[in-house]
Order: C-alpha cells, then structure tokens, then sequence
C-alpha cells in the first residue's frame, strides 16, 4: 500500500491519508444503521486498537528521519489493522483507489485482477455492473458516486444493496471524509435479509391465518385466486354457496378445474355462465365484473369477481335470492302498474286530443273576437270624428237658442233638448273610452299627474250641477303626485263624482279627498246616498250593471265599468265600501312618485278669467262642417266676438289677408278636407302675419301625439263635443290674460265628462 521506495515526504502525506481516513471511518460509525453495519461488531471492537496505533503512527512520523523501521511497522499495523476488517474497504483519492484491504479486492473474482492502486472509481463501479456474480443492484451507482464525489465533507454516508450469486447480500456504503478522499464500505448483510425474509414469510402466514379467520366470519363466498388462476384462500361459505366439495376447493386447484365440475353437475342453470375464458377476458380488460346466477338448488348468487394488486384476482359470491324474489315482485308490480299508466296515457292522450281540439277552437274564436274588437275599436275611433261633429254643432246651436228662449215659454223645452244632447254625449264618450280601454292594442300613456289639479277640474265642471241639485260637495286640497294616465283618470274621478251627486239626495254632501298611507295615496269620494247593497257591490263595476235600488232611468251602468278598466290597465286598486240608507265611499290607491309641480298658466287663468263678459275680439274659426262653423260662429258672436269663418287654410288665409291684419285668436278643427290640417292653419296663419297668434285645437282626436304637439307649437286643445264652460275662459286668457309671445304656449286638456 505504501512504496517504500518513494520519497519520505510522499511516504508520510500517504500515511496520514490513510490515518486519516481510518479515524474518520471510526468516528462516523455510529452514523450508520446498526442493520447495516452489524456484521462489522469485531471490527468495532478494534477501534481502541486503531486508536493506539494512531497514536504511534503520529509519534512514528515526527520520529520517521530518525527512526525509519518505525515506518515500516507502522505501515505492517496499517495493513493488518485492515486485514482484520469483516468488510471490504477502500480509499479512492482524487478519483483514485489508494488503498484497499483483501476482502475489498477478492470480493468479486472477476473483477479482482482490476482492484489496483490507480483504480477509477467509475471504472470500479463500471466493472461491478458487468459482473457475472452480481445479480441485481438498485440501480443507484452512478448517482451515489456522483454525490459522494460532489457532497460537502463528512456528509451522511450514501448506500446501496448489491446482490450476488449464491443468495449474498452486500451493502456498499460511500462517504467523503475530504477534499480529495472518498471512502467505500462493503459489509455483508446476507445473515441479516434472510432473517428479515424469513420473518416476512412467518408474518405473510400469520395474516393468511388472519385473513382466513376474517374470511370465515364473512356472510358472503370468498375466495382468492393466483394470477396463474389457483386457489389461495376461501372460506366455508363459497363452497356451500356453489355446492362444491371440500376437496375441489384445495390450495392449488384451478378456476377451470371448479368451473368445468359446475358445468358436469349442471350446478348453473346458463352453461355459458362458466365459462372461463371469458371470465378471464373481463377481468384482464375491466378489473372487475359483476355476473348474476342462478343455482341448479333454485338459489339466485351474485357474482363479483375483481383484480387483485399482485395480478390475481378474487370472487365474492352473495346470496341474493331473497332480494331477487322482491326485485322480480316489483318488477311485476311494476309491468301492472305500467299497463295501467299505458291505458290510462291513451285516455289522457285522447282527452288531450280533444282538449287541443277545443282549445284550438278556442283559439279561432279569441282571434275571432280579438279582430271583431279591433274592427270595432278601428271603426268606433275612425267614426268618433263624423259622431262627435253634428253632436257639438247640435250643443252650440242649443246654447245659442237657449239664450235666444230665456224668459220664453219655450225656455224649458230648451233646457230639456240640451239635457238630452248631454246625456248623448256622456253616453258616446263612455262607448268611446270602453272600446278604447278593451282594445288589445290599447295604450294609456303614463305619466306624473297632480291629483290636486284633477280634482279640482272635476269640482269646478260638477259644482253648477250640485247647486242645481241642492247637494253639498266639497274637496280637501291635495298635492300628492302619482303615475297614471291623465285623461283616463280624471274620466275615473269624474264617473265616481258624477255618480255621487247623481245617487245623493238633495240636501246630502259629496266630499272628494285623499288619504297618504306609506308609499301610497287613496283617493276617496264619500256621499250620503242611497247606499249599495253587499250584493251588489261585486258587480257594479260590470258593464250595464246597477244595483237593485237605483230608481229606473238614472244612468246606463258604464262609468263604473271604465274606473275599473282605467285602474286595472294602470295596477291601480278601486274599492268601495256602502250601506243602503247611509252611503257610500269609492277608492282609488295609486303609488305615489316624488315630484312638485306649479300650476300650469293656462290651470290657474281658467280660474281667473271671466266667463261673463264681452268677447270683442276677431276670431277666425277653420271648420269643414259647415254646420259646426254655423253653430260655432252663432255662438262666438253671441258671446260679442267678430267671426271670420272658413273651411280650409288657403280660405282662413285669404281673409287674413282681406283684413290686414292678424286676427286675436283661431279655433281650428284638426281634421280638415284631404291632407290639410288645423295644424297647418295655425303654423299658415303666423307664418304670414308674422306674429305667434293664440290658438285652439277643437276636435275629435284625443291621441297623447297631439297634445304633445301642440305643446311644441303652442296651441291649445279642446275636445269634441266642447264644453262651453271650457272653452269661454280658455279664449279670455288667449286674449286677455296671456303674454304676447310666450316662450311655450302650455295645452289645455279636454276635462268634460263621458
């Protein structure tokens, strides 16, 4: 190990690699497994030894000049210390191998002759591998050289079983005790596997006695089969279960050998139900498979066969005849209960059928009188204008003749004529407002209203009617806003009132407020009539319908009808609560919406103005009915006005022009002969005398379009039949009371009653 030829420095540095490598081998024994590194006990017990004759070594070398035997004994120690080793040793510097004991170099025959001084460690480890005496190694050498090579000094020491022929077992362990130095272990471990493999085989036993006894307590059929298809382990209860004898289920015997006996003994009923082949395709493919059976004894077994994780495969066997008899008991029940539904889906088919087919009919006949409504809204609203034309010539020239008749005997006559054309007109506006409110494409135009404003339209139109009637009627303000059609429901407001006067006998009251309850307003009209039965009261809102005590004669039964319908299509909720002999109190509750609004010039002027003075004033009045320009212009000038009529608006311009000058106010009809339009008239007429003249729409159509449009161009709009009471003040504050050229003229609705 040590040439004694070489120079005495190199002879030394030599000695104390190996000292060193010795002592630190020592030292980091205990680091190491006592599994791995019991067959080194008596190398252990000459660690004192190693100590000593360190100790003489390190004395040796500072004595070595003088003292040169003292080498060569030291050296002699080394080597036997070495010899004496159970395991292999070696020390490979810088790659190297510097020195290594017998046991290391005779460990592998064939490799011996390679064991030298100058040894590659990866040449060793090359030869190892190609070794005919080893027989498995882990597959880890070139990684524990690598990082025995490459870890820090004094590193955990990295090992690896070997095996070799003739069942010997060596673990090589690797650790870097230096820069330069990496040392090899090789301790035998033979005595120490075949323990362990006889404790595994005595353990595997145990547990196969374990399992066994598991196996036993089982209520199902157990039984564990090889990868080659032997029996390994069952219990009594598989055997008892196929009616097998206890012989054909030894250790050792074969699937095929049970399932072929099954088949000689016509065990199973389905011969194709042992056949093992297939039972061995469907675990190979699937893992697992379950198969259902039946026993020649009349048994039903369920059969669950699946892989094990060392390639075998085990078969679970439960008796399921029980829940078979159930199953195929429901199933049955189930086959009965399905005819059943089977017959009785034919009924119900059939009765669909003929359902469809009354629906269907249905269908045609809603379409039916869907189209027959919509006929008759189309002609209803087309013929408002030509039925509301003679209607309001008819009122003007009544008012003009009643105002010739006063004092005359024929006075009364008068008066009657006109009562009649109000309740015609009150009559055609509620046929009007129903069609329209029926409509399927009916379309109320919500928007923020005043209820204030509304009700106190309503008390101005109806109060003369009171007075007449000597009833009391009263109202508490209100500035609650809600949304809701305007018109629509000032119609509402308007039936309740007029029903409340009409039903009350002189000397009640009728007092109209609202109520705010949380997000809501309840508008209320109270009366001291003659009351509405409980009967009755379901009713009511109905068409044409009136209760039992109304005397005969007093109204047609259709205001209600469109307070209903008005509510309905705007989610309001009417009410009415009533007992005969006292009265009654009508509802209307609408959500209330944030907002503050002043009256409008034209609310508040129609207030003000007076109806009782002269008009001395030019009026152009554009009618193509020559009897509705008569009655107007009878009307107008019985009023003081001077009346300048024409049928179209080159006719209203040529008598501009014949003046020369702008006349004070127009009345126009909107619907004028062909294309021509009081829209045009009015826009005409300013356009030529260049001042923005007050104007007034007076027609038929009640479309939110045209209010809207006369708010851009600033123009007035009164409805057909027109009221009087309306219509005298709204021309005062035309005339009178408006600012020359306001910025935006404001629209008058139409207030009248159906």
């Amino acid at each position: 190990m040590i040439d004694p030829d070489a120079p005495l420095q190199e002879q030394l540095e030599r000695q104390a690699r190996i000292i060193d490598a010795l002592v630190r081998r020592a030292n980091r024994q205990h680091e190491i497994g006592t599994s791995a590194y019991s067959a080194f006990q008596s190398a252990i017990a000459l660690q004192g030894q190693v100590w000593a004759k360190t100790r003489d070594l390190e004395r040796a070398a500072n004595e070595l000049e003088s003292v040169r035997h003292e080498r060569e004994r030291t050296r002699k120690n080394l080597s036997d210390a070495l010899s004496a080793m159970e395991g292999g040793f070696a020390l490979f510097t810088n790659g190297r191998l510097e020195v290594c004991n017998d046991l290391f170099q005779s460990l592998l025959p064939d490799v011996q002759p390679h064991v030298v001084p100058g040894l590659g460690i990866e040449d060793y480890f090359d030869a190892l591998t190609q070794s005919v005496h080893v027989r498995s190694t882990e597959g880890r050498l070139r990684s524990s050289v690598s990082k025995a090579r490459g870890g820090p000094v004094g590193a955990s020491v990295l090992s690896f079983v070997i095996e070799l022929s003739g069942d010997r077992w060596f673990q090589f362990s690797l650790q870097r005790t230096s820069d330069e130095n990496v040392v090899i272990l090789q301790a035998e471990i033979t005595g120490i596997v075949r323990q362990n493999r006889l404790e595994k085989e005595s353990l595997i036993d145990r547990q196969a006695h374990y399992l066994q006894a598991a196996f036993e307590t089982m209520s199902s059929g157990i039984c564990t089969f090889s990868e080659a298809g032997e029996v390994i382990l069952h219990n009594t209860r598989f055997r008892e279960l196929l009616g097998l004898p206890f012989t054909l289920v030894q250790k050792g015997t074969q699937l095929s050998q049970i399932l072929d006996y099954m088949r000689q003994k016509a065990l199973i009923r389905d011969a194709a139900d042992v056949d093992f082949d297939a039972w061995a395709d469907r675990i190979g493919r699937q893992d697992s498979f379950r198969k259902r059976i039946r026993h020649a004894g009349g048994r039903v077994l369920d059969l669950h066969a699946h892989a094990m994780p060392d390639q075998g495969f085990m078969i679970d066997v439960k008796d399921v005849t029980l829940e078979s008899r159930a199953t195929e008991m429901l199933e049955k029940r189930v086959e009965e209960r399905t005819a059943e539904l089977t017959r009785a889906n034919r009924r119900l088919t059939a009765q669909y059928e003929a359902q469809a087919r009354v629906e269907e009919e249905l269908r045609l006949a809603k379409e039916r009188a869907e189209a027959a409504v919509s006929s008759k809204t189309r002609f209803l609203a087309a013929a408002s204008h030509d039925l509301l034309q003679p209607i309001n010539a008819a009122k003007l020239l009544i008012s003009t003749l009643r105002d010739g008749l006063e004092g005359s005997p024929l006075a009364r006559t008068g008066e009657r004529l006109d009562g009649c054309f109000m309740s015609i007109e009150h009559l055609l506006h509620a046929l009007l407002d129903i069609s329209r409110l029926d409509s399927t494409d009916a379309a109320l135009t919500p928007s923020d209203v005043c209820l204030g404003t509304l009700i106190q339209g309503v008390i101005e139109d109806q109060e003369p009617v009171a007075a007449k009637k000597g009833v009391r009627l009263d109202w508490v303000p209100c500035s609650a806003f809600v949304r809701s059609d305007q018109r629509y429901l000032m119609r509402s407001i308007q039936n309740l009132v007029v029903n409340a006067i009409q039903y009350t006998d002189p000397g009640g009251r009728v007092l109209v407020g609202c109520r705010r309850r949380g997000s809501t307003v309840v508008l209320e009209v109270w009366d001291t009539g003659l009351g509405i039965g409980l009967e009755d009261q379901k009713r009511i809102f109905e068409e044409f319908a009136r209760a039992r005590n109304v005397p005969f004669g007093s109204g047609m039964g259709l205001g209600l009808s469109i307070v209903e319908r008005t509510c309905r299509h705007m989610g309001h909720k009417v009410r009415v609560r009533s007992k005969p002999g006292v009265g009654s109190v009508f509802s209307i509750e609408m959500a209330m919406v944030p907002g503050t609004r002043s009256a409008s010039p034209e609310e508040g002027a129609l207030v003000r103005a007076g109806g009782d003075s002269a008009a001395d004033l030019i009026a152009l009045v554009v009618e193509n009915d020559a009897d509705v320009l008569f009655a107007t212009t009878q009307k107008l000038e019985s009023w003081g006005a001077s009346v300048l009529g024409a049928s179209s608006t080159e006719e209203a311009l040529g008598l501009v022009h014949d003046i020369g000058m702008p006349p004070d106010i127009v009345l126009a009809d909107y619907q004028l002969d062909g294309d021509d339009t009081g829209i045009r008239t009015i826009e005409a007429i300013r356009a030529a005398t260049g001042v923005k003249v007050p104007a007034i729409m007076i027609t038929a159509d009640r479309s939110d379009a045209l209010l809207r449009r006369g708010a851009e161009i600033g123009f007035a709009v009164l409805t057909k039949p027109v009221q009087l009471s309306r219509l005298r003040p709204l021309i005062d504050w035309k005339t009178r009371w408006q600012a020359p050229d306001p910025p935006a003229a404001a629209t008058a609705t139409d207030k009248s009653r159906p």
